[in-house]
């Protein structure tokens, strides 16, 4: 069936229309806009009568009183054109014959288009087939619609079911088509459909209307292009943005859409049930390595379909803020490798390969926050290199601390966190509390002489004390503490708990 169009209605024999002005002398594309009404009127001024989209036709009975003045015609077509009219048909042999030489020239000018229906054509031939063409089209559109939303039913089957309707919504629309949230592009069809500076616009665009919480569509014209945006999900739980690279859709593609909407927002809703399941996964696997049971966290990994990175690893612990942002997982899972990622202690701990390391910066870099990245580690060695990111993370030097980056980095850099503070305190504990109840100097007297290196002679000048002062003190400290500190352990233990809580240099 012809298309609704003033070119169809021409091309129709039975109704023996022909085109007075030529088409080189018509608006571009006039021709071929589509006609939504066809009505007749001979008033001299049908516009109010009149909407846009429309063609008119008339015999010319409002022109009896004008002759052949060329203003009367004129000021009629400017109406016309005004209004929104596509075109006029003038009906001949019924005032006259013919169609006015003023007439003609006036849609010249208008650049509007103007054809002769013969006497022999009634008007509501040109109406009936224009209907007939637009219940045609209306017909199709109804059958494209059905079938396409046929197909999209049948692709959400499939194991990959939101991905398989994304891409055959892009197909049946003839266009790009992306689901996106405000941290990464989740899905496309067809990949590389828009640059990387397009997805970050639209990363934006759909940021902004999921922190307003409300269903809502809205139109965006990114890197000059036109795009149309619907969010998915209920209100207060938005979950991405349908983005669709279209200027417009007819009422049959939104009837297709609004079907993919509703089954992507299912779909992102079940996905959000597991990847709930998996990060809880991902947890037990962490803390399956970090217990040194290497072989149970490959085994449930790979039954889980993210296998372990392979060694050696780094680990990155991230703080609150990054571990906050729900895309980070999301983003590391788009990078297409293997990384361990789960929350712990509320931090996000992050195991990937050496090679893979400079995800991290890119990940900060995207998502801002404070890492810190342990040095290259063996698989059951897991619980060490966490130890090392976390103490990078507190000594930082930047947005990404490399444990092997800090300075005189090493056994000794484990002295310097919060953790190794709190148990030194506890360790010396028993002489602070024995200084401050008797009045006795124990504290500084065991610092003073292990900074001698553990000369009772050195720590007496240093203290101006008597060196038997010293080794007295150094006694009740030892019974206090339960440390032997002629041996090079008990030593030790005394001098880590000192260097910790900040009393030795």
């Amino acid at each position: 069936m012809a298309s609704p169009t003033i070119r169809a209605l021409l091309a129709r024999p039975e109704l023996k229309l022909r085109l007075a002005t030529p088409e080189e002398d018509v608006g571009p594309g006039a021709l071929d806009a589509t006609v939504r009404w066809v009505h007749s009127s001979d008033l001299l001024d049908p516009t109010p009568f009149l909407a846009g989209g429309m063609v008119l036709l008339t015999t010319g009975t409002q022109f009896h009183d004008s002759g052949d003045s060329p203003k009367a015609y004129a000021a009629y077509v400017k109406r016309l054109a005004r209004s929104g009219m596509l075109g006029l048909g003038f009906g001949t042999e019924v005032v006259r014959d013919g169609i006015p030489d003023a007439l003609i020239a006036a849609c010249r000018d208008a650049r509007l288009p103007l054809w002769e229906v013969p006497y022999d054509t009634p008007f509501i031939a040109l109406a009936r087939a224009n209907a007939e063409a637009l219940a045609a089209v209306a017909y199709e559109r109804r059958t494209w619609a059905l079938e396409a939303q046929r197909a999209v039913a049948v692709a959400a089957l499939r194991p990959d079911g939101l991905k398989a309707m994304l891409a055959e919504l892009a197909r049946r629309l003839g266009t790009w088509v992306g689901l996106v949230d405000a941290d990464a592009l989740l899905h496309e069809h067809p990949g590389g459909g828009v640059d990387a500076d397009a997805v970050t616009d639209l990363q934006h665009h759909a940021g902004t209307m999921l922190v307003r919480g409300v269903q809502a569509t809205s139109g965006a014209t990114v890197a000059g292009r036109d795009f149309q945006l619907q969010t998915l999900g209920q209100r207060g739980r938005l979950r991405a943005v349908l983005a669709i690279a279209a200027d417009e859709l007819d009422e049959q593609q939104r009837a297709v859409v609004t079907t993919v909407v509703a089954m992507a927002a299912l779909a992102l809703e079940q996905r959000q049930d597991l990847e709930l399941a998996r990060d809880a996964l991902a947890a037990g696997v962490l803390e399956a390595l970090t217990r040194g049971d290497v072989a149970l966290a490959a085994s449930v990994a790979a039954a889980s379909g993210s296998p372990l990175p392979a060694a050696p690893v780094v680990v990155a612990v991230a703080d609150e803020r990054l571990a906050s942002v729900g895309g980070a997982g999301r983003w590391l899972d788009t990078r297409g490798v293997a990384v361990l990622h789960a929350q712990r202690g509320g931090d996000l701990v992050m195991v990937l390969t050496e090679e893979d390391a400079p995800l991290v910066d890119e990940l900060v870099l995207r998502h801002g926050g404070t890492v810190g990245v342990s040095a290259p580690a063996r698989l059951d060695a897991l619980a060490e290199a966490l130890v090392q990111a976390r103490t990078a993370r507190e000594r930082r030097t930047g947005p990404v601390t490399r444990f092997a980056d800090l300075p005189g980095a090493g056994v000794l850099t484990l002295l310097d966190g919060p953790q190794a503070r709190a148990v030194a305190r506890a360790a010396l504990e028993p002489l602070a509390r024995h200084d401050e109840e008797q009045g006795t100097e124990l504290v500084p007297t065991v610092a003073a002489w292990i900074a001698a290196d553990c000369s009772h002679d050195a720590a007496a000048r240093a203290l101006g004390v008597h060196r038997h002062t010293v080794r007295a003190r150094l006694t009740a400290a030892q019974e206090l503490l339960g440390q032997d500190l002629a041996t090079v352990a008990g030593r030790a233990q005394v001098w880590a708990a000192l260097r910790a809580a900040g009393l030795l240099d």
